[in-house]
């Protein structure tokens, strides 16, 4: 190497050595996984956000939940009749005439559904249930192959249905409870339109 050389060839090393420098202080700069420092996304930041937010205003939640009970309750009395005793909630049925016509709901197929469906099935029931006890003309109500996975359902999620008056529940299929020749089955699959109930 000539001696005009050798003084560029000392810069540029120098130089090198500087940029290597300066990439390993940016290296330590940086969040290292181990570290507990790890980078966060702006939609994770803000999915903690409003987790934040969520969490402080569950009181003030709660609040405006019990003052709109309160103010539905008072609704509720002062739409309350005069000579009424009180039980606005509960309706007393008046001349209420029992219906020759049963309803059977078939829950025989509950081992071919998923849960969700299980869960929407009971929810039908109560509704189903609740109706026909408000009713005037009240059908004789009937839950046949009652068991699996919609008993189970039931026990976890609704522990008040074994008190449920003027239900027959039974584990039996609707076969054994009523003649074929007496039954028209209700279903979705059928092409044929109900349009009146005859007794």
């Amino acid at each position: 190497m000539s001696s005009e050389m050798l003084p560029a060839f000392i810069e540029t090393s120098n130089v090198d050595k500087k940029q290597g420098i300066n990439e390993d202080q940016e290296e330590s700069q940086k969040p290292r996984l181990g570290e507990g420092c790890e980078p966060i996304s702006k939609r994770q930041m803000k999915k903690l956000i409003k987790q934040k937010q969520w969490e402080e205003q569950r009181e003030l939640r709660k609040q405006k939940r019990k003052e709109k009970r309160k103010r539905k309750k008072l609704e509720r009395q002062c739409q309350m009749e005069p000579n009424s005793d009180g039980h606005d909630r509960k309706r007393v049925r008046r001349d209420v005439v029992h219906s020759t016509l049963r309803l059977i709901i078939d829950c025989s197929f509950d081992h071919l559904m998923v849960l969700k469906d299980i869960k929407k099935l009971h929810k039908q029931i109560q509704r189903c249930y609740a109706e026909n006890r408000r009713a005037l003309h009240p059908v004789q109500f009937y839950l046949t192959s009652h068991g699996g996975q919609l008993k189970k359902n039931m026990d976890e999620n609704d522990k008040g249905w074994v008190n449920w008056k003027d239900i027959h529940i039974k584990p039996e299929h609707y076969s054994e409870l009523i003649k074929k020749e007496d039954l028209i089955y209700l279903t979705s699959d059928s092409p044929n339109i109900l349009k009146e109930l005859d007794e």
